[in-house]
């Protein structure tokens, strides 16, 4: 009898499927397609849904930028240079918001297609690090959003500002016959103002000018003011986005550090007495690190390649606690060892059928 071209599975509950149990190649392909499938229609009523919102979540993502601007006397205002850039934002905006929150859909599809395939210790494994790689993905988009964003705006928009340094405005006495305009300056809109009446808002930094009302609403005029500066900062909203997008995939990235230790760890490949004797090269590279994944501001790549490095000593901490043995059990880890491997080549054991012919 011809040995057969099926593919050995893998049980449920001990590792290999049984003869019984085993999947042709074009099963698994089948199988593959209809998780596929099954990913995409899941994710499409969460892109709906963050399209939905797409435009509260940019204002959010662009808060930031707006304090920060105005903070340093620039106006507290994102440019649009065409007419479809702030909705192909937007639209930006769901699709990677529509990838975080469909990540554990997606996950599950995998885990469905995969999981036949691991043993029961491997599957323990992924149950204990796949929440502890969410939990720490959340940690970096909060580092990042209300930690290192702020830093290096303060930074740069204070730099590009000083490159020009004051503007140098000549000054003369007053001509006789002259007398100088005053604008009260406010610290909030004043309440049903007169027609025509215009007035400073001291917390935007604006020249406000009151024109009448439009559908009901007080029609407000706005003209921003800025400090005496050669450069006059204002950002594209798309670059904006863009930018801050690339840094929350690099910091979520780099913040899976302890998971990566704790999974190489776990499975041998790496030892934590001797990872730790590899610390100074380890901050070597978590300063290379904290360079690329920045700007590059002194201020900001200290504030990344700290954590980074703690991220690395949590991970041999983990290590050290909570080996591979007490975390599924000295007689349960030998039982898998001594199971049949996924590598062992099913042309190992010789055909039932075969046998009972000889």
């Amino acid at each position: 009898m011809p040995k057969s071209s099926q593919i050995p599975g893998r049980d449920l509950n001990n590792g290999l499927l049984g003869s019984a149990g085993v999947m042709s190649f074009g099963d698994h392909l089948e199988d593959l397609r209809k998780r596929v499938f099954l990913a995409v229609i899941g994710l499409l009523p969460i892109f709906a849904l963050a399209f939905f919102f797409g435009r509260p979540i940019l204002s959010i993502l662009i808060k930031p930028a707006l304090v920060k601007l105005h903070e340093g006397g620039q106006p507290p205002v994102l440019q649009a240079t065409s007419p479809f850039e702030t909705f192909g934002t937007v639209v930006q905006i769901a699709i990677v918001a529509t990838v975080l929150i469909g990540a554990p859909w997606i996950l599950i599809q995998l885990w469905k297609f995969v999981s036949p395939g691991l043993y029961t210790h491997e599957r323990k494994i992924v149950y204990l690090l796949v929440p502890f790689s969410a939990f720490l993905t959340v940690m970096s988009m909060l580092f990042l959003y209300f930690v290192i964003l702020p830093v290096i705006l303060t930074f740069f928009i204070g730099f590009n500002a000083q490159v020009a340094g004051e503007q140098s405005i000549r000054k003369a006495p007053i001509p006789e016959g002259i007398v100088l305009p005053m604008i009260p300056t406010l610290q909030a809109d004043p309440i049903n103002p007169p027609m025509g009446s215009y007035w400073i808002n001291e917390e935007h930094m604006q020249l406000r000018v009151y024109v009448g009302d439009k559908d009901g609403k007080p029609n407000i005029q706005v003209s921003q003011l800025t400090t005496q500066t050669g450069i006059l900062q204002q950002y594209r909203i798309s670059e904006y986005i863009k930018t801050l997008l690339n840094m929350g995939l690099a910091f979520g990235i780099a913040f899976q550090t302890p998971v990566v230790i704790v999974m190489l760890g776990w499975i041998g490949i790496l030892d934590p007495k001797t990872m730790g004797k590899w610390r100074k090269h380890a901050v070597a590279v978590c300063a290379v690190l904290g360079a690329l994944l920045t700007p590059a501001d002194p201020v900001s790549m200290v504030l990344l390649a700290v954590p980074l490095y703690l991220l690395y000593e949590l991970g041999l901490f983990i290590l050290r606690v909570l080996p591979i043995e007490r975390v599924l059990g000295q007689s349960k880890l030998k039982q898998d060892q001594d199971a049949i491997t996924p590598d062992q080549d099913p042309d190992d054991h010789p055909d039932p059928d075969e046998q009972s012919n000889e």
